[in-house]
């Protein structure tokens, strides 16, 4: 059970990052290629927090998975590029990462000398791991993801399942699972009998009362082998049988490369969420995907979000997430999603709509309505020019990112290639703040609200404003009539300069004006131009 010392770091923490978020850095720098990063957190310490990576050393070629290990909420890590549990020769990638109910760290991988999908377990925050179980000596075509069942009132509470897809025709879908940490593993059971074409993928969750849910995808079975449909499968008896919809919904994946970023390697993989919050929406299913040329997709790459209301027998119609311009040549793709404790759907992805054709940033979006209303947030604080890594199979770049919550702290996990090489990179996010930075801590002379930038904008822009004293700070948004359109901030806010995103999607061209009061007395109004 999580310490009330713990308990109160956590809280303090989660204030303390009001001030910090979008500052950007690497959580293990090194000169090991880290990429397909992954993070995961404690189910009652918030504190206690696991990441990981295939990690390439391109001096001698030696390949593993990361274990990146922080237990103080996130503010320092330590570990190793490699697992060092035996055989360490055999250790190939595809990490798939989970904290179960007990505190011990789960870690599946496919082999690097032998076929198959294999697994570790630590009990001392990943100094330590045990020799190597094995889940399958097939070769898989694609490990996807591990998850455990960490729901209290649950029958099969502290459950750990592995889903992957068979490297032999038909290329099934696969899963195992453990009832005692890792110890030991259950037979494989193929999950779709017999797909109606190759899979892909294969991405794994608990449902609210010991569900266990797979998204898959199905491929064209000629190259470029382009996704198709969303597979989907559902167990309720803890992964021993499963009622499988083939063809969930179609669908136009990516897969492929992409020229404009140096033929990378890319992917339109299903990644699936399930709401846990107790809330509104308790057990919705949310599945996204890279897709194009297939509405609401554009001709390029858009990021595509589903969701089932009904535990998986019916899907929605799609959603396109990212809020540029349709049809604006700007690329989005590798998704990650993750529901927090509140019911947000958050999903992160690599974006170029700032930058050049050659580069990318990071961006969040998220919804606190089940999908319907979306707002974009560029988190990184830098750009990078994706390109095939050294030591990878060819155009590899990655196949996928991460991302976690606890509380109202999202901690999303990227690699970029900023720092010479592919590295891991995080930056905290406060969801309570989310859209809010403190650029410094200098304290001004007098309050004061800055010009917006750009100005006119297309659909975002940036207003700055400075603090000379603790005080209520409210910062709001009005149309030209003096009506009320959004509250950007209302909070009490330390002294120093502050920024806050407004993302007018949803609003039509016209002239808009921005109110910053303190303590109920209005500082400043500036007028903005919002031209679509």
């Amino acid at each position: 059970m999580v310490s009330l010392k713990n308990l109160v770091l956590f809280f303090t923490l989660s204030l303390s990052l009001s001030f910090y978020a979008f500052d950007n850095y690497r959580i293990f720098p090194g000169n090991i290629t880290q990429t397909e990063t992954i993070i995961t957190v404690h189910p009652t310490d918030p504190m206690i927090m696991f990441a990981s990576a295939i990690t390439i050393n391109t001096t001698n070629g030696f390949k593993s998975e990361g274990v990146y290990v922080s237990t103080n909420g996130g503010l320092n890590w330590f570990g190793n590029d490699s697992c060092k549990g035996s055989p360490i020769f055999n250790h190939g990638g595809d990490p798939g990462i989970v904290i179960d109910k007990n505190g011990r760290f789960i870690l599946t991988h496919i082999g690097s000398f032998f076929n198959g999908v294999y697994s570790h377990y630590s009990t001392d925050f990943g100094t330590t791991w045990s020799a190597a179980s094995t889940l399958t000596t097939e070769q898989p075509e694609d490990k996807g993801t591990a998850t455990t069942d960490n729901v209290s009132a649950s029958p099969f509470y502290g459950r750990t399942y592995v889903a992957w897809v068979n490297f032999v025709s038909p290329f099934p879908v696969l899963n195992s699972y453990t009832t005692n940490g890792g110890s030991n593993w259950s037979t494989p059971l193929q999950i779709n009998n017999p797909p109606p074409n190759r899979c892909s993928g294969g991405d794994i969750e608990t449902g609210p009362n010991g569900e266990v849910y797979v998204a898959w995808a199905g491929v064209n079975s000629s190259s470029p082998f382009t996704e198709i449909y969303a597979g989907f499968g559902k167990s309720t008896n803890g992964g021993s049988s499963w009622l499988v919809t083939q063809n969930a919904y179609p669908m136009s994946g990516i897969n492929g490369t992409l020229p404009q970023k140096g033929n990378i390697r890319v992917n339109g993989l299903p990644r699936l969420a399930v709401d846990l919050s107790g809330g509104a929406r308790n057990g919705w299913l949310y599945i996204v995907t890279t897709e194009k040329n297939l509405a609401p997709a554009g001709t390029d790459p858009d990021i595509i979000l589903h969701y089932s209301s009904d535990n998986g027998q019916s899907w929605s119609p799609g959603i396109r997430v990212n809020q540029d311009p349709l049809n604006d040549g700007k690329i989005q793709y590798f998704p990650a999603v993750n529901v927090d404790d509140n019911g947000g759907i958050n999903i992160i992805y690599y974006d170029d709509r700032n930058t050049t054709s050659d580069s990318a940033e990071v961006y969040l979006s998220r919804s606190t309505d089940g999908g319907s209303l979306w707002r974009d947030y560029m988190i990184s604080n830098h750009e990078f020019k994706p390109a095939p890594l050294i030591g990878g199979p060819s155009g590899y770049q990655g196949d996928f990112i991460g991302l976690t919550s606890k509380g109202i702290v999202l901690w999303p996990l990227w690699a970029d290639n900023s720092s010479g090489i592919y590295q891991a990179w995080t930056t905290p996010i406060n969801l309570t703040t989310i859209g809010i930075r403190q650029i410094s801590n200098i304290i001004p002379v007098s309050s004061s609200l800055t010009q917006n930038y750009p100005n006119p904008f297309n659909p975002s822009t940036i207003i700055s404003y400075q603090l000379s004293m603790f005080n209520n700070v409210s910062l709001k948004i009005y149309n030209a009539l003096g009506s009320e359109l959004a509250t950007l901030v209302n909070e009490k806010q330390n002294p120093g300069s502050y920024s806050v995103e407004w993302n007018a999607s949803d609003f039509a061209s016209g002239i808009y004006f921005y109110t910053l009061e303190i303590n109920g007395v209005k500082v400043d109004t500036k007028k903005m131009i919002l031209i679509r």
